[in-house]
């Protein structure tokens, strides 16, 4: 039978595990919150931590910690950050509170690690307090907003370098395939000629585009508001910690936080997770778009458009022999979805807060967490086993666009647009190709038809414009 201790908190008492670092509050949340199952980002406990060890680090700097308190609390907070005491952090990541169950559950570890280091016992918090020592001029209210907007931003860093990844992936593939021409098509229609070049330039072109809007948003989480404390007045700082406390936080974190202007605001307000999420699903919408199209065109292979090819990753299908499923592009649109989603969640979390603090923090940061991380590794997996091995193929599509009407556009100039339409209808009813009915009517020579319509020529003179 396993040994426990025996715990207090405002509601009662109950019993902890003896060598549990965790004590009876997060206990408390586990009982309440049986909700997903999930454990709490360990990025968002590394910067929790981090909070910590920078408040710690700021209160004795304003002579209201002791130096044996901060050096404990200290240690124990980069062991937390190291990655140690993971399973000690069981709350789950959608909770009641606005976050405070997270909070103390970081408080608690902490604790009771200084409590050991400076020769305590786990549970007694003789040393060293939770609320008292570790929580010391903070609240719930400036901690976890403080963390969430550190966590997306630690992870957007991955993110983006992927997105430049694919940004560079897809311009490498305009290049190659800037020779090869194919019909440009329009509420999936025949259009006019284009080359692949260019529809693999879009793409790179709308993926840098959207990293550099993600870019722009996230700037707004850089303010945050630690030091404002429950509601934004700084009850129970001092002056000293209200000053330098994002100073010695961007030290250790590594990037740089100022406090936001006004603290009533920034505690009560989560506008800027929505601008950023508003980016992402902005991003997705485009990168769903790609996904859709390398679909479309890869779609066949014997009934489909089959201009592209993708790399054959796997069987598509348990009962049909020798299908391959444009497994990768699926992959990314469900990913596309789920940002969609939440950032649905992210929005109403956003805008249900009341009066001087928003309750929904833990489940804004849980859906937001997962959008970044999600769509990182769509993309890494969109780059690495889809658009690398991307191929054209270029008789098909030069066969494609010489059979299309598409192409009577570029006669317009010539034979005038009332004319150029009559040739089109004709070449479809008759199942023939607009040079055979130019040729037929006599009213452009070979020559001159060739000069307009062949691929290589317009391919040629694109590439002279550029």
């Amino acid at each position: 039978m396993k040994k426990t201790r025996t715990e207090s908190d405002s509601i009662g008492q109950m019993e902890v595990d003896a060598d549990a670092y965790y004590g009876v509050q997060t206990l408390r949340a586990v009982t309440n919150f049986p909700i997903t199952g999930e454990k709490m980002s360990p990025v968002f406990i590394r910067n929790l931590a981090l909070i910590k060890k920078a408040c710690a680090i700021t209160n004795l700097e304003a002579g209201v910690l002791t130096k044996e308190k901060k050096e404990a609390i200290v240690k124990a907070c980069d062991e937390v950050i190291s990655g140690k005491f993971l399973d000690q952090f069981l709350v789950d990541p959608i909770q009641g509170g606005a976050g405070t169950s997270a909070n103390m559950n970081m408080n608690e570890v902490i604790a009771n690690r200084a409590n050991e280091l400076c020769g305590g016992e786990k549970g007694k918090y003789d040393h060293v307090h939770p609320n008292d020592d570790v929580n010391k001029a903070q609240s719930t209210n400036d901690v976890i907003p403080t963390a969430g907007k550190m966590t997306v931003l630690s992870l957007l860093d991955p993110l983006e370098k992927e997105i430049d990844r694919l940004v560079a992936s897809l311009q490498k593939k305009a290049k190659e395939f800037s020779h090869v021409l194919k019909m440009g098509r329009t509420q999936l229609q025949d259009a006019v000629p284009m080359t692949m070049g260019e529809s693999f330039s879009s793409y790179a072109s709308s993926m840098e585009r959207g990293k550099e809007r993600i870019a722009k948003a996230s700037l707004e989480l850089t303010k945050i508001n630690l030091g404002g404390t429950a509601i934004g007045t700084g009850i129970n700082t001092t002056a000293y910690y209200r000053e330098h406390i994002a100073e010695n936080l961007s030290s250790l974190y590594g990037k740089k936080l100022t406090i936001a202007d006004n603290l009533f605001d920034a505690t009560e307000n989560l506008d800027s997770f929505v601008e950023v999420s508003g980016s992402l699903k902005a991003f997705a919408v485009s990168l769903d778009k790609f996904a859709n199209d390398l679909r479309l065109l890869s779609s066949g292979p014997r009934t489909g458009l089959h201009e592209l090819n993708l790399p054959s990753r796997q069987n598509g299908s348990s009962i049909m022999p020798g299908k391959v499923n444009p497994v990768i592009p699926e992959v990314v649109n469900q990913v596309c979805f789920l940002v969609l989603g939440h950032d649905t969640t992210i929005t109403m979390a956003a805008s249900e807060g009341q009066m001087e603090l928003n309750a929904f923090e833990p489940v804004l940061f849980e859906q937001f967490f997962e959008s970044i991380t999600s769509l990182t590794h769509a993309i890494q997996t969109l780059v690495d086993n889809c658009v690398e091995g991307i191929t054209v193929n270029k008789e098909h599509c030069f066969h494609l666009e010489q059979k299309s009407v598409g192409i009577v556009t570029a006669l317009v100039p010539y034979i005038g647009y009332v004319k150029s339409a009559e040739i089109a209808k004709k070449a479809l009813k008759e199942s023939r190709t607009v040079k055979e009915v130019l040729l037929e009517e006599g009213l452009m020579k070979e020559g001159e038809i060739d000069k307009i319509l062949n691929p290589e020529a317009l391919a040629e003179e694109d590439e002279q414009t550029k």
